[in-house]
């Protein structure tokens, strides 16, 4: 009985780190270069509050991924399994693609200071553009293929400070620092490994 408990334990252990930290990892390729890590750089520049923003990022991924991942969860239990993995197999192939395509941002140049102060301003803008973004449709994907909407939450909102905390405090000189293109590459080949991985299930 303990040696069933010990392995039970140990195989919801594996399933919590895969989940969380390939959802961070994902989400952290992904976010380079997309429009709220534009967003980002762009709220900086022109409120210098840099803080307020940051947490403002914070809640407003939780709020967006949380609901993105109830979403994928939700329709995990609505199709049947052979079906789900075809359309995971597509939705990341397809991700892969869409990774390659450079997002871009306008800046209307209006430096007055928000209404509603900087946080709130944030909170509300960040959730705006996540709405169908890349890295809320990965996460409704993410959270259909491992059917936990904390720990998928949980990851792809440490993927998206990983990639957005920076780009606030640093600015410019990380886009100086990285490359856009190779990580745009990088995330591509991590949404199509992960493809290949759901055909390599159904071929199993």
């Amino acid at each position: 009985m303990r040696d069933n408990r010990a392995l039970y334990l140990h195989k919801e252990i594996r399933s919590f780190m895969e989940s969380f930290w390939v959802s961070t990892g994902v989400v952290a390729l992904a976010e380079m270069g997309d429009k709220t890590q534009l967003l980002a750089f762009l709220l900086a520049a022109r409120f210098k509050k840099l803080w307020p923003i940051v947490f403002g990022i914070l809640v407003a991924t939780l709020a967006n991924h949380a609901l993105a991942g109830a979403v994928g969860a939700w329709v995990s239990t609505q199709i049947s399994a052979g079906v789900l993995r075809w359309i995971l197999a597509a939705s990341f192939v397809a991700m892969a693609i869409w990774m390659l395509v450079p997002d871009k941002l306008e800046d209307d140049g209006d430096a007055q200071p928000p209404r509603w102060g900087v946080f709130a301003t944030t909170v509300l803008m960040f959730f705006l553009a996540e709405m169908g973004d890349k890295t809320q449709v990965a996460t409704v994907a993410l959270g259909a293929q491992y059917h936990s909407v904390l720990t998928v939450a949980a990851g792809t909102t440490l993927g998206m400070m990983l990639a957005n905390a920076p780009a606030v405090f640093l600015g410019e000189e990380l886009v100086k620092r990285v490359s856009l293109k190779a990580t745009r590459i990088a995330a591509a080949l991590l949404f199509l490994g992960l493809g290949l991985w759901q055909l390599a299930e159904i071929a199993g």
